[in-house]
């Protein structure tokens, strides 16, 4: 999978051209619901990049952070509700990465990495960041 990734990344590179050093990541553009939103691409290589299409920003090679995981390449939908699509994942026998779901910086909404029954992750992307913790009562 991940080398499919890779060509993929390689593949739309070629076709539009842009690659640019990803020194700030762009929130991923509101696609609509059920399709794809962003990736993101995990490399031990030292040549981060966000890959543009069409001028708009579509996913990032980055570099990993020590020792790359089972997730280092990630392609994430666009969902309305990620609480709900994650409490979805877990009826339907997949799983919800610990740590998962977060609200990304600035507002710009708020990402959970899942995986399926058989291990697959899949990245879930909501424009619209997670409410707020509830206060403890005393």
């Amino acid at each position: 999978m991940r080398n499919a990734i890779v060509a993929m990344t390689m593949a739309l590179t070629l076709v539009t051209g842009q690659l640019r050093a990803a020194a700030h990541k762009t929130p991923p553009a509101g696609v609509g619901p059920g399709r794809i939103a962003w990736f993101d691409v995990t490399t031990t290589n030292d040549q981060a990049a966000e890959i543009v299409a069409g001028g708009i920003a579509v996913g990032t090679l980055r570099i990993a952070e020590g020792k790359i995981s089972t997730f280092n390449g990630v392609v994430y939908v666009q969902v309305t509700d990620i609480q709900a699509s994650c409490k979805k994942v877990n009826q339907l026998g997949g799983t919800v990465v610990a740590g998962f779901p977060f609200n990304l910086p600035d507002g710009a909404g708020a990402v959970a990495v899942v995986v399926d029954p058989v291990g697959h992750p899949i990245g879930l992307y909501s424009r619209s960041s997670l409410p707020p913790a509830p206060s403890p009562t005393k």
